[in-house]
């Protein structure tokens, strides 16, 4: 094996930004002259005795920055570095078999200007698209656009597909406890679309609207756009401080009791009596995102707030995004009888804004029985990488984090017991090929939010990738937690 003797030392930067940057200075310094093969990422962990992963992403980022090149069932080469280029761009000049390319930067400063391969992202918005039952869609579309169906191809309803309201209606009776007839479903391009119109129903300019501290940001923009007042109402163990709501001057309340945005709190049975009693009350409506609440895995449902309510106070709003695919964009909500002549009053003359093919398509798929087979089968794979996170979240974070939204939907929040920001870690776990993604915007009172947070999605990646993503995470941020942290 060829000498490679760098100094690695335990808790200083992360092991791979080390074994990187040893690499840099033997490369720029020609002591691993151009051509030269390096070890197998096995060879070199069993000889430095590192993880895998330690040798793997340095070697991975200095692929990213041209010092090296994989050749395909040979391995890591050295490429030809023009040096005599750096002064004048900034960083060395790389030749490969393909020719010259742009200058790299140097080594130095590698954490602001590294341009890595994101291998893990734990987003929390992404759904597993290899599930996604492609064939019954094509089937169900081709069947919409059937030479004899060309109405399809022409302005829909403005309040949805009669078809697709129908099957709503009956599902979020079924599955939510919803009380709803077509009548009351609006659909609408997304959830902002949604949140649009229930502005423009309202009234704009002045009027104030509670909305949970942390909370869902989307949301939390489309009224401030729209010229609402933000009244933030902090959270308590079980969900929204209903008495600090009491206190508050708003008549209107957004809040996502099924799967809190986003620590994950799932709102109580009493809690919700309460809300309802507070909304009765005070003449004030509820507006229940219920985003991803077909996803529950321990305990039994609990019904929704619409399905409780007596008296026409909550105004219920859902998504096909989380459980089907979000580039479908079919949002709906579902209005209280006593707010439909104020639509069709005020917004009649707005435009559908969702496919009307897609909404045909989807309105098939749901009365054909596989929308609820669909959501059974994912139900069950969201599970196993639900336990799959926190199964891993805990094996290699242990006391070095505090993990909330443990029971439900398709992300958990974590915060770090770290001294740094949530934008370094974020920008450190970046460098490293993961990206996380911090919850601090979430919070309307920033004095409030405390440790670094972020909301770790389980969605878009299998099992195996989880799991790596979590060792290597832990590897890159063990520098930075605090003191006796595991």
């Amino acid at each position: 094996m060829l000498d490679i003797s760098p100094h690695l030392e335990e808790g200083a930067d992360a092991l791979y930004l080390q074994l990187y940057r040893y690499f840099c200075a033997e490369i720029q310094s020609r002591r691993l002259p151009s051509g030269t093969r390096l070890p197998s990422v096995r060879a070199l962990s069993q000889h430095l005795r590192v993880s895998k992963t330690t040798v793997e992403t340095a070697y991975h980022q200095l692929l990213a920055e041209g010092y090296l090149e994989s050749r395909e069932r040979s391995g890591f080469y050295v490429v030809d570095v023009d040096w005599d280029s750096l002064a004048a761009f900034g960083g060395p000049t790389v030749r490969t078999k393909q020719g010259k390319v742009a200058a790299q930067p140097p080594a130095a400063g590698v954490r602001k200007q590294a341009s890595c391969t994101i291998r893990y992202d734990f987003h929390q918005a992404q759904v597993d698209a290899e599930h996604f039952p492609f064939e019954l869609w094509r089937k169900y579309s081709n069947q919409c656009m059937q030479r004899e169906n060309r109405s399809v191809l022409y302005y829909g309803d403005r309040q949805g597909e009669p078809g697709l309201r129908e099957e709503i209606a009956r599902y979020l009776g079924q599955a939510r406890g919803v009380q709803a007839t077509a009548e009351q479903v609006v659909v609408g391009a997304g959830t902002q679309v949604i949140m649009t119109l229930i502005g423009l129903l309202f009234g704009l300019r002045g009027q104030a609207i509670a909305m949970e501290d942390p909370g869902y940001h989307g949301v939390r923009t489309v009224f401030q756009q729209l010229g609402f007042a933000i009244q933030p109402i902090p959270l308590e163990e079980d969900g929204i401080d209903v008495e600090a709501l009491g206190r508050s001057d708003a008549r209107l309340v957004y809040i996502t009791p099924s799967h809190q945005d986003p620590t994950g709190i799932v709102m109580p049975y009493a809690k919700r009596l309460k809300l309802l009693q507070w909304a009765n009350r005070t003449e004030s409506y509820i507006l229940e995102d219920d985003y991803d609440g077909e996803f529950r895995y321990h305990g039994r449902p609990i019904p929704s707030l619409q399905g409780l309510d007596k008296d026409g106070r909550v105004i219920y709003l859902g998504t096909f995004s989380k459980a089907l695919l979000p580039t479908i964009r079919i949002s709906y909500m579902v209005l209280p009888h006593s707010l439909l002549p104020a639509f069709h009053e005020r917004l009649a003359e707005f435009d559908q804004t969702c496919s009307r093919v897609h909404q045909e398509t989807l309105a098939l798929f749901m009365k054909n029985g596989d929308w609820v087979r669909h959501i059974r089968k994912m139900r069950t794979l969201y599970r196993k990488k639900h336990e799959a996170m926190l199964r891993a979240l805990q094996e290699q974070f242990g006391s070095g984090i505090h993990v909330t939204g443990q029971d439900a939907g398709m992300s958990v929040m974590v915060e770090v017991h770290s001294d740094s920001s949530s934008a370094d870690l974020a920008d450190i776990a970046k460098e490293a090929g993961i990206r996380v993604h911090p919850a601090c915007h979430k919070w309307i009172d920033q004095a409030r939010k405390g440790s670094p947070s972020f909301q770790f999605g389980f969605g878009g990646q299998s099992v195996e990738e989880i799991e790596a993503g979590l060792r290597l995470l832990k590897e890159t941020w063990q520098p930075y937690l605090r003191e006796g942290a595991k």
